[in-house]
């Protein structure tokens, strides 16, 4: 059973970076396809990012590409999203998300394993 602990949230200014941390536990790490997905209130849940079991490629909405980088390190069984130019927009609760048959899909209902989540605030 694979259990996974965002961190790394918290209230940042327009235009600032920020990197998020999801540890994994409980599994084989190297063998999941990793993503992030975000939820704004009163919105549903959206894709943001989504990684490899290499980290050999990504996929990335359009609304965080150019901004967002997904990266592992297999080593540490850590999943990150760094966050750069944030916008008032990027407010939400962020997810990260394991798929055991190691897809790096967009869709939420591919995953398996869920995070309890971590909040990005960005004022402006």
């Amino acid at each position: 059973q694979v259990q996974l602990v965002e961190s790394g949230g918290g209230l940042v200014q327009t235009g600032d970076s920020l990197r998020l941390s999801c540890t994994s536990s409980g599994g084989t790490f190297s063998r999941y396809g990793m993503g992030w997905f975000r939820q704004a209130p009163g919105k549903e849940r959206e894709f943001v990012a989504a990684i490899t079991r290499t980290g050999s490629f990504a996929n990335y909405a359009d609304s965080v590409k150019g901004r967002f980088t997904i990266s592992r390190d297999n080593a540490k069984n850590t999943l990150y999203l760094q966050m750069n130019s944030v916008k008032a927009e990027d407010t939400a609760v962020y997810y990260c998300a394991a798929d055991e048959a190691g897809s790096w899909s967009s869709r939420a209902t591919v995953y398996g394993y869920w995070g309890q989540g971590t909040q990005v605030t960005v004022s402006s």
